[in-house]
């Protein structure tokens, strides 16, 4: 596929835009890119599509998020609100997470993959957790994965809470997921996996060393670190020891694996997490929502930290995590100053790009280059500005809207085209959403009854 009359975002480094330009779209990757005229006269026999005037750019990468929440939309927290973080976990997701059923998770994935197509999100790294599904849930996954047309890692959230027996479930379901892509079961490289772990508050020393064990040096941990100071306290009283300082112990943290949030860590922690080169995740609005604070990300980055956007299960608009990303950071530290455009893109475009390639075998994504994997968006926007490499960065974020996307490829595969989603039944699969989500509440509220 040849799309013509383009204005082109490459995301290189330094980055390049290229105005009335084409790119040439063959097997899934990206084989030629230059002047539109010339691209058109050098390839007449190809399939056209004529992008008028918008702009094409890779697809946005969502670092961390939860496919399993999409349900929470909308539903009442049991009781009273929770005062803090450890009650939203008490209160909402661990109820929500035991009420979901082998298909809640199919059509949880489903529904949050539909969102990602529409607005332009074509890689996602899952944390998934279904205590009373946990069997073949990684597999349900992969199947709207796999339907939806797009990219992703998957996980499963291994946790003490809730017994030895679904512990080790949890750990099994990793590891056999994990086989399963070894075998080359990966839906031609648009899956790939990780070693889930909830995080160090819910996780004891015996489960630390099984999940360590339970997989090679090379398989990466994505695991949630110092989101709230509870999880700090609670290591010091378990082991003397804080949460990174405790992960590194058991062989936890390093460049394949993911440190979510990392919201509460010290300075000897990023010291720590960048010595080990371990990713950190930030999302902000997940931040704000549950009210835990700001993470240092621009003292994690000047350390040599590679920090990643993430989206915690937020609407797959990658965007408005830049935003918020922009926004917060300034608030948070009463200057203007801080958190300038040019770091956001650093996180949402460079770092995150850097992370999928190390998870997906090193595939060339988010870019746009020869041999890059074709996954790309076109966004119809007409600034009124003047829009150079310089200022793109500030006009992402007080510009362009996820609304403007219209046409969103992966592996060269178009999956939504003139604002139309081509690979998925969007009105079948949210009526049949919304016609299940009414018993997943009745059995989270049951749950919570339970508890008192």
């Amino acid at each position: 596929m040849l799309i013509l009359r383009c204005q082109i975002v490459r995301w290189s480094e330094p980055n390049e835009i290229l105005y009335n330009a084409a790119v040439l779209v063959r097997d899934g990757k990206i084989v030629d890119f230059g002047p539109s005229k010339d691209l058109e006269e050098r390839y007449p026999q190809e399939e056209k599509l004529d992008a008028n005037g918008q702009w094409l750019m890779p697809g946005n990468i969502c670092a961390h998020t939860h496919f399993y929440g999409a349900y929470a939309r909308g539903m009442s927290v049991y009781g009273t609100p929770p005062a803090d973080f450890p009650q939203i976990l008490r209160k909402l997701w661990w109820g929500l997470d035991k009420a979901l059923s082998e298909e809640d998770v199919y059509y949880s994935a489903l529904v949050c993959l539909m969102d990602a197509i529409r607005h332009g999100t074509t890689t996602l790294i899952d944390h998934h957790a279904s205590p009373n599904a946990i069997d073949g849930s990684l597999d349900q996954i992969a199947k709207a994965v796999e339907e939806s047309g797009v990219r992703a890692s998957l996980c499963y959230e291994v946790t003490d809470r809730d017994g030895v027996a679904r512990r080790d479930a949890g750990i099994r379901e990793n590891v056999r997921f994990l086989q399963r892509l070894q075998k080359g079961d990966n839906l031609d490289g648009r899956l790939s996996g990780m070693f889930g772990l909830h995080a160090s508050l819910t996780l004891s020393d015996e489960t630390l060393r099984k999940a360590r064990e339970a997989v090679p040096e090379h398989i990466g941990f994505h695991v949630h670190v110092a989101e709230h100071s509870v999880d700090e306290y609670d290591s010091l009283q378990k082991c003397g020891m804080r949460v990174v300082d405790r992960l590194s112990h058991f062989g936890i943290l390093g460049p394949r694996s993911i440190a979510v949030h990392a919201v509460h860590v010290d300075a000897q922690e990023i010291f720590q997490l960048s010595r080990t080169q371990t990713w950190v995740t930030h999302q902000p609005r997940s931040n704000m929502n549950n009210g835990v604070g700001t993470a240092q990300v621009e003292s994690m980055m000047r350390a040599g930290i590679r920090v990643c956007l993430g989206n915690d299960g937020h609407s797959n608009t990658m965007w408005q995590e830049w935003k918020f990303a922009y926004f917060l950071h300034k608030h948070a530290n009463l200057d203007p100053r801080r958190m300038g455009a040019d770091q956001v893109v650093q996180m949402g475009v460079y770092n995150n790009r850097a992370l999928v390639e190390s998870l997906f075998s090193g595939k060339k994504v988010g870019a746009i280059e020869v041999g890059a994997e074709a996954d790309l968006i076109l966004v119809d926007y007409h600034p009124y500005t003047p829009v150079t490499e310089a200022n793109l960065p500030w006009h992402i974020i007080f510009g362009m809207q996820e609304s403007m996307i219209t046409m969103t490829m992966v592996a060269g595969k178009v999956l939504m085209l003139d604002r139309k989603l081509l690979t998925l039944d969007e009105q079948g699969i949210s009526e049949a959403v919304l016609a299940r989500v009414p018993a997943t509440w009745e059995r989270y509220r049951k749950l919570m009854e339970q508890k008192g």
